[in-house]
């Protein structure tokens, strides 16, 4: 009796192992769908560290599609780290809409990071990127704000290695910069907005990137500042600045020639009563005439007080009289 225990204990033990590490319901759903696929396969995936719904659910839509995906691929794919489920998806996706789309080149796009059915949709159905608002001036020195719609459809050729939707939406600000920028007026640009479309659209601006450019619409132009006014106004300013920093430097050289003057005089001065001892030692100045000399400068002094005390008195009076009246 405990034999025949042990034995069933051992039977289910090794059934347990066996269905863990074979996966009959997915092989049970794979023939059910028509998909060539044998427990074989589903064995080497375990062995392989492939877990084998991550392939099969994959493949039976793929089947279902009529895709001729076969397993060796979605495996190689699964275990450079790919996602099988939305690679299938976007050939089936492309399939649908009559695109063709290689699974080599769907699992590429996958592997570099891109979102490949995101990019099947695009293709199929264009998608619209609105810029933020430009600002750009025209030569008249009005600033006018942009804002351009994009109509953008994802080119699949380009998508491994091409640059995103930052390098379209800094391309199209350019041309709206350069566009504005060259026109004489802003009413020129207010009034015909479409050349701004042309002249941008014709600057191949989608070169390089993974997206291929149908339209470019202008959705708004709004003036902005008068810039050429404000720039006036600035180099007015600095001008300004310049010429008052010039007079102080002119006025500043003028007061140090003056003290300069001030001092040279006081020195001359300084040099008068050597000279006249010295005249006076030598015999070309006589006594009398030094006395003659200082009541001369004693008579203007005493003259020169006078008349600023009758200025003072005649100025005095004066007063007298308005404040009289």
């Amino acid at each position: 009796m405990i034999g025949i225990i042990i034995s069933l204990a051992a039977i289910i033990t090794v059934l347990a192992l066996f269905f863990s590490f074979v996966p009959l319901g997915l092989w049970i759903s794979a023939l059910a769908a028509g998909v060539k696929l044998s427990i074989g396969n589903l064995v080497g995936m375990r062995l392989r560290r492939v877990v084998p719904k991550r392939i099969v659910h994959p493949l039976i839509k793929a089947t279902k599609a009529g895709l001729g995906v076969k397993v060796n691929q979605l495996e190689a794919h699964y275990l450079a780290g790919g996602n099988v489920d939305r690679v299938v998806d976007a050939l089936i996706a492309a399939h649908r809409a009559d695109f063709k789309l290689p699974f080599e080149r769907a699992a590429a796009i996958d592997l570099a990071g891109r979102d490949v059915l995101d990019a099947v949709k695009m293709s199929v159905n264009p998608k619209v990127i609105e810029t933020p608002s430009i600002s750009a001036v025209a030569k008249d020195g009005i600033e006018l704000l942009t804002k351009a719609r994009v109509t953008v459809r994802a080119n699949l050729d380009r998508l491994i290695g091409g640059s995103g939707e930052a390098t379209v939406l800094a391309r199209v600000g350019e041309g709206v910069v350069t566009t504005v920028g060259s026109a004489v007026s802003h009413k020129e640009v207010l009034e015909n907005p479409d050349k701004i479309s042309q002249t941008v659209l014709s600057k191949g601006l989608d070169a390089g990137t993974a997206f291929e450019i149908l339209s470019i619409d202008i959705a708004d132009i709004d003036i902005g500042r008068n810039i050429g006014a404000q720039l006036q106004s600035l180099q007015a300013e600095a001008d300004k600045n310049i010429a008052q920093a010039k007079a102080e430097e002119r006025r500043g050289m003028a007061v140090a020639t003056e003290q300069e003057m001030r001092a040279a005089l006081v020195e001359a001065q300084a040099q008068i009563p050597k000279a006249i001892a010295e005249a006076l030692k030598e015999g070309n100045l006589g006594v009398m005439d030094y006395y003659d000399m200082e009541n001369v400068i004693s008579d203007t002094k005493m003259r020169q007080s006078i008349s600023k005390s009758g200025n003072s008195s005649k100025k005095i009076s004066e007063n007298n009289k308005q404040k009289n009246k």
